[in-house]
């Protein structure tokens, strides 16, 4: 089949790299590591260059630097979407570059990211795993082309040749397996998106990310309490995560003590980072519905809320679900009480609003759930967040391992040992926070 022979030929063919970078010794560098592994690269300086090679040649993967004069990284790889939307992009970025990198994510739609200086097996493995993605893609073209081949073919078939649509069947239904895989892929990196913007939540030393993991896992429980769609579930999850996505723009001084600690120009000022994680998530089309939720967290189902004022069932229901989950937590937090006394003084604490702040059957939906929402252990997708004392053997690191300065410690799919168990609790007892260690759940 002439499909196969293409898919053969896809497979088959050396990867071609695009390498962009104002360093011409980065552009060395990577040209020797890429020709070791038999990838064909093409280097650029400018990103107007790259762009022009790009109108040329069809690459697999593009890596480009972040910081570059006339166009930075993520203004170039927002252009580079548009000119080939297929093809991935890795981003090289320093560990200052948050606010960039957050861009190239959400303009950009970057395959991953990595920091200067790199290491050589971790840039290759990424590259890899970019190049399977491509070429997965391409796939899904030429087997959406076969499909629609076959379906045509079928149209055309005489009711007395049986045997031949039974086996034209058979095939399309193993066409049709291979895009679900293709589809899954896809998915996932819209997954990949939301947990990278919640890695720049948790590595935060101001915010708590075992707060959102709990936020999110009482999101997650309250929605499936409401019998709500399995999408509608995993957006209110979502909405959790990254209900403080915007205080990253804004000074520490206003999230690094309780708000009703700070005075009444920083309480105005801090209620508005709903409004600035709209604007950081708006290009990731995929997450306007959680970026709905965030924006809106703030209403009361009074009317006598924030940014808007709305009322009653105006408010969206992910971010009457998020504000319901949010203070459930706060209320938690606040108490000096028993653990198991902590979640009955919240939950009374909330209840005292039900019909005033919180819709009533939120509330009831909340009741009804509370003793799951205690039970779950907080992860992030298929991550489990951890100390350094907390570690054992054999566990796998899901995330690279940073320093509290920035300086990569191991690198992700590490599988520990005792003795790099004993070096990390070494560092560990050295600080004066702990390590988040990102872990791969069993």
């Amino acid at each position: 089949m002439h499909e196969i022979q293409e898919i053969a030929e896809l497979t088959n063919k050396p990867a071609n790299i695009l390498c962009l970078d104002d360093e011409p010794g980065v552009l060395k560098s990577l040209t020797r590591l890429l020709r070791q592994y038999n990838f064909t690269s093409t280097v650029c300086s400018e990103g107007e260059e790259a762009l022009k090679k790009m109108a040329e040649t069809e690459f697999d993967v593009i890596i480009s630097d972040m910081r570059m004069p006339k166009m930075n990284g993520a203004q170039f790889l927002a252009k580079a979407r548009e000119t080939a939307p297929d093809t991935q992009r890795i981003l090289l970025t320093g560990f200052s570059d948050l606010e960039s990198t957050v861009k190239a994510v959400n303009g950009g739609g970057i395959h991953a990211y990595i920091n200067k200086p790199w290491q050589n097996d971790q840039l290759i493995s990424i590259i890899k795993s970019a190049v399977e993605k491509y070429r997965l893609k391409k796939q899904n073209i030429i087997l959406q082309a076969h499909v629609e081949k076959q379906n045509s073919q079928l149209k055309d078939l005489n009711d007395s040749l049986e045997e031949l649509v039974e086996k034209r069947t058979k095939q399309i239904k193993q066409v049709l397996q291979q895009l679900k895989v293709a589809n899954t892929n896809e998915k996932n990196e819209h997954r990949a998106t939301f947990e990278l913007l919640y890695n720049f939540i948790n590595a935060n030393p101001y915010l708590d990310g075992t707060k959102a993991q709990n936020i999110a896992n009482t999101c997650t429980q309250i929605a499936k309490q409401l019998q709500l769609p399995p999408k509608n579930i995993e957006m209110a999850a979502m909405a959790g995560y990254l209900a403080q996505i915007g205080l990253l723009a804004m000074d520490p001084a206003l999230y690094e003590k309780p708000v009703h600690a700070l005075n009444e120009q920083q309480r105005k000022s801090y209620y508005t980072h709903p409004s600035t994680a709209q604007l950081m998530l708006m290009p990731a089309t995929h997450l306007h519905e959680v970026s709905d939720a965030i924006y809106h967290q703030y209403e009361r189902y009074n009317g006598n809320g924030l940014p808007k004022g709305l009322k009653g069932n105006d408010i969206p229901l992910s971010a009457m679900i998020l504000a319901l989950a949010r203070d459930y937590w706060d209320a938690f937090e606040q108490s000096n009480l028993k653990d198991e006394e902590k979640h009955q003084h919240a939950l009374e604490t909330v209840k005292m609003y039900s019909g005033n702040f919180y819709h009533p059957k939120l509330v009831q939906a909340l009741e009804a759930c509370r003793v799951k929402c205690i039970k779950q252990q907080a992860k992030v997708g298929s991550m489990k967040i951890i100390t350094a004392k907390e570690l054992a053997i054999n566990m796998v690191l899901s995330h690279a391992l940073h320093s509290h300065t920035g300086i990569m410690l191991l690198p992700k799919g590490h599988i520990f040992s005792a003795k790099s168990i004993e070096k990390l609790q070494q560092l560990e007892a050295k600080k004066p926070t702990p390590f988040r260690i990102m872990i791969k759940s069993l």
